[in-house]
């Protein structure tokens, strides 16, 4: 019976040490060589160095200076990385429609003198709820908001707009986007 055990338990301890030690420590090396942002959380930080979050992850910004970013759908508190999921409400779930309802409501309370129609993804969460983009259009909807709290002239925060939206990536997948955490540190680093 030794005998038999024996290349078992071999084989067990070479295939652990294998793929539980050497082969994460080669994958962990290559990628903070290759890839060290992403590698690292792909964190951002404001002008004084202090860590102010990650680009992948959305972040609670309340504030009416700064854009606002997709609903989040997380539970028990907002933008919450450790119960990523979406809402699971359908179309024509109440609850679903009652949070849209709600949510345009408090978007027009904060900027009654837009008249604009509302870009749907300021009031619906996304799949994980905790994307860090918002569209074009979206940020463009915030821009007088933002504009009016912060006394800035709507075009700085326009062209500031333009130059933190990304395009397609590889120039056909998905939709132009704006990182709304990059978005509010460059109009932070515009307001010094």
């Amino acid at each position: 019976m030794i005998k038999h055990l024996k290349p078992g338990v071999i084989l067990f301890v070479l295939l652990s040490v294998l793929t539980g030690v050497i082969y994460p420590a080669i994958v962990t090396g290559l990628a903070q060589f290759l890839f060290s942002s992403q590698a690292n959380g792909s964190l951002m930080t404001d002008s004084n160095g202090k860590t102010t979050g990650s680009s992948l992850i959305g972040q609670p910004f309340s504030s009416s200076g700064h854009f606002w970013g997709r609903p989040s759908a997380t539970a028990p508190f907002s933008y919450n990385a450790g119960a990523s999921s979406g809402s699971n409400l359908g179309p024509t779930n109440p609850a679903l429609v009652d949070a849209v309802k709600a949510r345009i409501q408090a978007l027009k309370i904060a900027d009654p003198d837009n008249k604009a129609p509302v870009p749907v993804d300021l009031v619906t969460a996304s799949g994980s709820g905790l994307d860090p983009q918002i569209s074009p259009a979206a940020a463009d909807y915030q821009i007088n908001r933002v504009a009016k709290t912060r006394n800035i002239r709507p075009e700085i925060l326009r062209a500031l707009v333009d130059a933190n939206t990304e395009s397609r990536q590889w120039g056909f997948l998905g939709e132009p986007r704006v990182n709304v955490l990059k978005l509010n540190l460059a109009m932070d680093q515009l307001s010094r």
